[in-house]
């Protein structure tokens, strides 16, 4: 197909389909950076809401690189994912800090900022300064595949330079920018993963996979490892109407957020047993008669899966554990940043 003709019939379709999003309608680094990084495992209609809301708070760079990590948490929970949160603040520092508060403006040099991959440079030095570099995400991915018939698995070395090398080899270098947006638009409108409306589309004729009848499979992708199951078993203990509470500081899921004093095994066990445990390792003495136990709640992310049980006690203040942990009252539990399991069983039991 001849390259040209490539990018001007996906341009002229983008043009005439394209939705309205906010992002679409600046040049400013910042707000396109702060979506794009918003939309990396998002989908729009959950991200949207998330990016008014970031821009409402912190309406430029200045304002994000001064708040808390805990405000930015807060603001961020429900996305999941909150490795993102953290580098999308320490990359807001780094750009005051470094750059005096200006984003730098070539793929290059944004590629060295906190938390800013391939995807995400060329993004944001193509969306905000015309640079000819090609923006390469699960859409293109899915759009070169199918019309090409690329047989390279895309979540691998090789299939990401096969994939990166033919997208900057069609990229328009008239308007990169649109054309960017447009093979990302074609692939989330029309080219989709598992319905595309083939009888509708512009490329239809030139496709390698409609012409074989082979949409479905493409694009390829190396297997993954089976999701890693964790059990958790938290221990919500009382004060009156506060919880106790701890901020999770290890090197794991859900870093810098808060949940309750936690017993993780590698599989199921018998409550009587954890309650056991429980009270072999703390002051707090626990009934089994006395708690009050949660169904079990299943919580999956992308390589994992958490079982979790929560068991509900009344604790006393001779009793109380020691820091990290520490009595929240439910309004400052209501401005904490937690993981969307915990924020789950508060809502479910009316403790928020």
């Amino acid at each position: 197909m001849d390259k040209r003709y490539f990018s001007d019939i996906l341009v002229k379709w983008y043009e005439q389909n394209r939705r309205d999003l906010p992002w679409r309608e600046t040049k400013d680094p910042y707000k396109i950076w702060l979506s794009e990084i918003i939309l990396q495992q998002t989908r729009v209609i959950q991200g949207l809401p998330y990016y008014l809301r970031f821009v409402d708070r912190f309406p430029d760079i200045l304002a994000l690189a001064a708040a808390s990590e805990q405000e930015v948490l807060r603001l961020w929970q429900g996305l999941g994912y909150y490795t993102r949160a953290r580098n999308l603040h320490q990359c807001a520092k780094e750009v005051v800090n470094i750059h005096h508060g200006i984003f730098p403006g070539s793929f290059q040099s944004l590629r060295a900022l906190r938390g800013i991959g391939d995807y995400t440079a060329a993004a944001v030095a193509s969306f905000a300064f015309t640079e000819k570099v090609a923006v390469v995400d699960g859409n293109v991915f899915r759009v070169l595949s199918r019309v090409f018939g690329i047989d390279k698995e895309i979540n691998t070395p090789e299939g990401k330079r096969v994939f990166t090398q033919l997208a900057n080899e069609l990229l328009s270098t008239k308007n990169p920018d649109l054309h960017n947006q447009a093979i990302m638009e074609f692939g989330a409108l029309q080219c989709l993963p598992r319905s595309p409306d083939c009888s509708q589309c512009i490329l239809v004729r030139d496709c390698f996979a409609a012409k074989n009848e082979m949409q479905h499979q493409f694009p390829l992708k190396k297997k993954a490892k089976a999701a890693r199951k964790r059990y958790f078993y938290y221990f919500v203990i009382r004060k009156g109407k506060s919880l106790l509470m701890k901020k999770r500081e290890e090197k794991d899921i859900w870093q810098g957020l808060f949940d309750f004093f936690l017993l993780e095994k590698t599989s199921p066990i018998g409550i009587d047993r954890i309650i056991g445990q429980m009270n072999s390792i703390t002051e707090v003495k626990i009934q089994s008669d006395s708690a009050e136990i949660s169904p079990l709640y299943k919580h999956t992310l992308s390589h994992q899966i958490i079982y979790s049980r929560f068991i509900m006690v009344q604790e006393h203040p001779e009793n109380m554990l020691k820091e990290p942990f520490a009595f929240y009252s439910v309004k400052k539990i209501g401005s904490l940043p937690k993981p969307v399991l915990i924020s789950r069983f508060l809502s479910d039991y009316h403790l928020l």
